[in-house]
């Protein structure tokens, strides 16, 4: 079951106007649709993660980073098309797919996912895999050694990311359970940010980390990502919809909604308390909004999304300045503070601002607030337990086979010359 149907069959009685029924002729409209969202989605990762996260370090590790997302995203790439998409979506057991389609085969140029093309979903799908891996990066960046780096992705990806895929979108066990998530809440937010906190408290703190001033090098290039990511996201949520529909247009208005409002509650929060407001905290505020609609963008109501944006852009700064100090982690570019907090607060509100009372879509028959919410519950500790199992044992091999972190000496240069060679800046 692909994971538009899979969608659709949680809302399809109160809005039947909006169906991804499977349909044996190819939608023009459609396929241009899918074939727009998807490169918007991997316009997210490059360059999108890598200006963001770029900006955020400082210049002697910029070059590093960026080389991690663009590699990371191409091994990815080649992993989905080998075996991930067959695992993902293919008719499985409750925790992974079959093989039948490894290397794409079974699948012509001629087969539809409902109105567009499959090999469309398949790039689609697989843009969301790379962009979740790349998450990861912005924890461990700075100290960590690039070929570890890559052995962690190849076991990572294979054992959380591709069995949680199956289990929430393959029509897996939480699927089969109702869990709501539209675009990506539990899939790829919570499950990054758990990963990215095992790495960073495996890897430790940089070297001079509380002792040396650790800013942001660059908050122009930052900025930049941020709105190449703001922009992207509506690939990211509207594309979710797979076709021209009623669904799409929910989607992209509670993705607008609930990013300026969670921009505005984390500026002016920061300004209260912290007598500022920073350009930061405004960009933020924009992706903290962004993770938490994601998985509610196509059930929740106006309303409903604008509330979810204000109380992620509260939450997520709590994330970084709070959370972050009691965790005494160093995760470099906030990824549980941001994604791992926001992605659980935008998934435990689905539950409540799907309710057509609310404004909502409406629950699927049989299912109520109280029974949604624990199944959004068992869901976020499903995916927090699986991801820092995998993520702490493939580190672990990672660290056997080839040492997980750099020198202190490497660190201190920094891995722009260290590990690649190259400088930023002259």
């Amino acid at each position: 079951m692909r994971k538009q149907q899979l969608i659709m069959a949680s809302i399809v009685a109160v809005i039947p106007s909006c169906a991804f029924a499977a349909g044996n002729s190819v939608d023009k409209a459609d396929t241009v649709f899918m074939l727009i969202n998807t490169i918007l989605v991997i316009f997210m990762t490059i360059p999108g993660i890598a200006l963001f996260y770029g900006g955020l370090l400082r210049r002697k590790n910029v070059l590093s980073l960026m080389s991690q997302v663009i590699v990371s995203f191409s091994l990815v790439w080649v992993l989905w098309i080998l075996y991930g998409y067959s695992l993902a979506f293919e008719v499985g057991n409750a925790f992974f797919g079959g093989f039948k389609q490894v290397m794409l085969k079974n699948i012509s140029i001629t087969d539809l996912n409902g109105s567009f093309y499959q090999l469309i979903y398949v790039v689609f799908q697989g843009a969301f895999g790379c962009i979740t891996v790349a998450l990861i990066v912005g924890a461990l960046c700075e100290r960590v050694r690039f070929s570890a780096l890559l052995i962690f992705i190849v076991l990572w990806f294979t054992a959380a990311y591709i069995p949680m895929t199956h289990m929430v979108w393959g029509g897996g066990w939480l699927a089969q359970d109702g869990a709501l998530d539209f675009a990506g809440g539990t899939v790829v937010h919570i499950n990054a940010a758990v990963a990215g906190l095992v790495g960073a408290y495996l890897l430790g703190t940089r070297s001079g980390f509380g002792k040396e001033p650790f800013k942001p090098h660059n908050l122009p290039m930052t900025f930049i990502g941020t709105a190449i990511l703001y922009i992207g996201w509506f690939g990211f949520n509207v594309g979710s919809a797979g076709a021209v529909s009623a669904i799409a247009a929910l989607a992209l208005v509670n993705t607008m909604v609930a990013t300026a409002g969670a921009v505005l509650s984390w500026v002016f929060s920061e300004w209260i308390f912290r007598n500022k407001p920073s350009l930061l905290g405004a960009c933020s505020g924009c992706i903290a909004g962004l993770v938490a609609i994601t998985p509610a963008a196509a059930t929740v109501g106006i309303g409903g999304s604008l509330t979810i944006g204000i109380i992620a852009g509260i939450t997520g700064l709590w994330g970084v300045v709070v959370l972050k100090r009691w965790l005494r982690v160093d995760d470099v570019c906030d990824v549980f503070g941001i994604h791992g907090v926001c992605g659980i607060v935008g998934c435990l509100l689905t539950s409540i601002f799907t309710a057509s009372a609310l404004g909502g879509t409406g629950f699927a028959e049989g299912m109520t607030m109280l029974k949604q919410f624990g199944v959004q519950v068992i869901s976020i500790l499903v995916c927090v337990l699986w991801s820092a199992v995998v993520a702490y044992l493939s580190f672990k091999i990672a660290d056997k086979a080839v040492g997980l972190r750099i020198s202190i000496e490497s660190e201190r240069e920094g891995l722009d010359i260290t590990a690649h060679g190259e400088s930023a800046y002259n």
